[in-house]
């Protein structure tokens, strides 16, 4: 029985008929999460980032300065949190909202 309220759209990509809820969310089945940066590019595992403001480094007594790039980037699962390396500095964490994808 299908109910007026469930919305059926054709998605080019698959092929296939999808309820709109599933097109609206459409990691939420695998469990993936978005991560994006400052600007709103989508960031992926291996990725360089750019540092859009100078951070300060907890545990580190050191500053890492607007422009400085970190390589190879990894995504954590948290849709704002990114894990990299950096000189130094060990299990270095960042905030998506601080990066910016180069």
């Amino acid at each position: 029985m299908i109910h007026d309220s469930d919305d059926y759209v054709y998605d080019e990509a698959s092929g296939e008929w999808m309820s709109a809820a599933d097109l609206a969310h459409p990691n939420a089945e695998t469990g993936e999460v978005e991560v994006r940066d400052a600007v709103g590019n989508l960031l992926t595992d291996g990725d360089s980032v750019t540092l859009t403001k100078d951070l300060t480094v907890r545990g580190a007594n050191q500053t890492l300065k607007r422009g400085t790039v970190i390589k190879s980037i990894r995504l954590t699962g948290d849709p704002q949190e990114i894990d990299c390396r950096y000189d130094g500095i060990r299990g270095l964490v960042l905030r998506a909202e601080f990066v910016r994808k180069r």
